[in-house]
């Protein structure tokens, strides 16, 4: 998880041990499982770096932040040049360094991420922003964006609340008790707001099924804002200041 303050408890509190136990109870009632929408969002990444990069995803260099213990890295890894991962829990690095050595993982306080400026073609976030105090939701976009090289991307993966059932899985989840739940339009206001360019709005995981006629259901349904989650990816300009900060 990620945290851009000392109010995020994230920074502070013990990662949650037992934590795709904890997701998986909350979402029982669909018959699916953590495992099914983390490769969901591993392939939506690697489909987007192939559509939107200048690189593709094979030259890549990608952090995740605000990665806890990595479970989306793996399926991330073969396909892309480098990924690094960061997390204000220093509990969840050491467990993600145990389980996948091979990958850059850094700790962080919450403010500054531990990279140089322009470090990175594509940076994400995945369902991290709603863990993050709302007052610092422009400085977390703000540190993307020093990050991200120009010309690279951003890439926002959130829990859609438009969904009802994502209300209750949220609701369900003993470590989600803090969420505040972001629409899609409220980060694309909020990388509007730092001078990034909108590239894509896509709604995810529209049937409970894990099946490949389910996989097609969901690309053909990506515009109707009913999805259990939402991606946004923008692009950080090529020709442009330093962004708003």
């Amino acid at each position: 998880m990620a945290a851009m303050t000392d109010e995020n408890r994230w920074a502070k509190d013990a990662y949650p041990d037992r934590y795709s136990d904890d997701v998986n109870r909350s979402i029982g009632f669909s018959g699916l499982g953590v495992d099914l929408f983390a490769r969901g969002k591993a392939d939506n990444i690697v489909e987007t770096l192939d559509r939107f990069s200048a690189s593709r995803a094979a030259g890549a260099t990608c952090l995740d932040i605000g990665c806890g213990i990595g479970i989306l890295h793996p399926m991330i890894a073969p396909h892309v040049a480098s990924l690094s991962g960061a997390d204000v829990s220093a509990e969840a690095i050491e467990t993600a360094r145990n389980a996948h050595p091979e990958i850059d993982y850094r700790n962080y306080e919450g403010d500054r991420l531990p990279y140089a400026d322009a470090s990175f073609d594509f940076c994400s976030t995945v369902c991290v922003m709603h863990h993050v105090p709302q007052q610092s939701w422009p400085a977390f976009v703000a540190e993307a964006w020093r990050v991200t090289r120009p010309g690279g991307l951003f890439a926002v993966y959130e829990h859609n609340p438009i969904n009802p059932l994502t209300r209750v899985a949220v609701w369900r989840c003993p470590f989600d008790h803090d969420a505040v739940l972001l629409r899609a339009q409220s980060v694309i206001d909020l990388l509007r707001a730092q001078g990034f360019e909108i590239l894509l709005k896509e709604y995810l995981f529209f049937v409970p099924a894990d099946a490949p006629w389910a996989r097609r259901v969901d690309r053909a349904l990506t515009w109707l804002p009913l999805g259990a989650q939402y991606v946004v990816c923008a692009r950080r300009p090529l020709e442009t200041g330093s962004g708003r900060t």
